[in-house]
């Protein structure tokens, strides 16, 4: 009965052994799992995530000030909200800074309310940034299109004028969505408008006013086809591609077509759509800019959209994808990247 008892212990201590063998081995892999997939979804991202920031923002334009990218967006909000800009930086499209109230309308006492679309240029190390204010709708009422000015990309911006740049209706184009261009021969041009009109200005060296043309005018209407409101420019290859938004902003069907030409000054011929809404992923998707990556042959599209679960017109996110050309230079059709939607 002894040898017995004993064998009965032994062999229970070898069960108990080989349990907690096995629990520690378990456990083990267990834990090398879990470890295993949590630093695969800590893992930075090697692509930019839409939306790029949180916060309604919309107009986007984005640019490339040294090493680092920047967007200045609209604050999408109610026209009485929309007394600010905010400005976000990158050093690789994938991570960003906040740079909170880089203009507002402390600093430009004409502006009121409605403060849209920035666009800025760099020139001899100072900052200018171009915007709408007010949303006018004639004449007669005050603001349209201002210039701010920095000793840097992140501000604080102050007024350069003291009064608009733009502040009246030529040739039907509401002093708004303004885009600062500057030309392969040196010359800085404001490209502006809504209300379905297009206007191209050469701008003073100092940006103080304009520079009428030989036949005495000083703002040429380029509008093409479709045009609603929204111009963006750059040359690629010698050419001139114009883009422009087309539709109702606070409507799914908002998007974004192009033209091709030999010349700022046009004639643009509309090609078609290069970014519009995807039921799967967004829709309202327009009002943009073009990033090319320094040195690179590589093109971005900065723009805004509304989730599919949003219905507001204000709820609008700013995104980026890549823009992409055939071998005869023509836009492809953007493929929208789903993101972490809001």
């Amino acid at each position: 009965m002894e040898y017995n008892l004993l064998t009965i212990k032994l062999l229970a201590f070898r069960l108990l052994t080989s349990s907690l063998l096995t629990i520690i081995l378990l456990t083990s892999s267990l834990l090398s799992f879990f470890n295993s997939g949590y630093s695969q979804t800590a893992k930075k991202p090697t692509t930019p995530q839409n939306p790029l920031f949180p916060g309604w923002y919309a107009d986007p334009e984005g640019g490339v000030f040294g090493n680092t990218y920047w967007i200045y967006p609209t604050y999408s909000a109610r026209y009485g909200k929309q007394v600010f800009f905010d400005a976000f930086s990158s050093p690789d499209l994938i991570t960003w800074t906040k740079h909170p109230q880089v203009l507002d309308t402390t600093a430009v006492r004409w502006a009121k309310r409605a403060m849209w679309a920035p666009s800025v240029i760099e020139k001899e190390g100072k900052y200018y940034f171009f915007f709408g204010a007010n949303d006018i709708q004639n004449d007669q009422e005050k603001g349209g299109i201002g210039v701010a000015v920095a000793d840097n990309p992140a501000g604080p911006f102050k007024d350069y004028l003291g009064k608009p740049l733009v502040d009246k209706f030529y040739n039907g184009a509401q002093p708004i969505d303004q885009f600062a261009f500057k030309d392969k021969d040196g010359k800085y041009y404001l490209i502006y408008g809504g209300w379905r009109h297009c206007n191209i200005a050469q701008m003073k060296n100092d940006f103080t006013g304009f520079i009428p043309y030989p036949d005495g005018t000083t703002f040429k209407e380029i509008t093409p086809e479709g045009y609603v409101e929204g111009p963006f420019m750059f040359i690629r290859n010698g050419k001139y591609y114009f883009m422009w938004s087309e539709g109702g902003w606070t409507g799914p069907d908002y998007c974004v077509a192009y033209a091709i030409a030999d010349s700022p000054f046009g004639p643009f011929k509309r090609i078609g759509k290069v970014l519009q809404q995807d039921p799967k992923i967004a829709t309202g998707a327009g009002h943009h800019s073009v990033i090319k990556t320094p040195g690179k042959e590589e093109y971005y599209i900065v723009y805004h959209r509304r989730p599919l679960s949003e219905t507001d017109g204000n709820s609008r996110v700013t995104c980026i994808d890549r823009m992409y050309f055939d071998e005869n230079g023509f836009i492809k059709p953007v493929v929208m990247t789903s993101g972490d939607e809001q």
